[in-house]
């Protein structure tokens, strides 16, 4: 009789497991979130950018493509671009463009009167 009293006092006899099953789900559930703010988040905004600069590329843009190769737009076409790498034209399609390259602004330009 003496070991069914210490039992219970345990909490081996029913009502508290519930709030305890929930505490175990509470650290999976904060991982979950920091992964999702950390990895999951910054990549899809990632993604999302480098298909805006996708879909604006336009004629005379100077482009990056994935195997290192710069060249200038000179065509393109809704899958596809034609890429002039200097004495050659390449089609690409535009999933191979790793990054648009600005163009100097007229600002960064060295003027003609600094020189003198």
């Amino acid at each position: 009789m003496f070991w069914a009293t210490n039992a219970y006092a345990m909490g081996g006899a029913g009502g508290g497991d519930a709030a305890g099953g929930m505490m175990n789900f509470i650290p999976l559930i904060l991982m979950f979130a920091v992964f999702y703010f950390l990895l999951i988040r910054p990549q899809q905004k990632r993604a999302k950018e480098h298909q805006n600069m996708l879909n604006n590329v336009k004629r005379g843009d100077e482009v990056i493509t994935a195997g290192g190769l710069h060249g200038r737009v000179i065509e393109t076409a809704e899958q596809h671009l034609i890429v002039d790498l200097g004495e050659t034209k390449v089609k690409l399609s535009r999933n191979a463009v790793s990054a648009v390259v600005g163009l100097p602004k007229a600002a960064d330009k060295p003027s003609k009167k600094a020189d003198k």
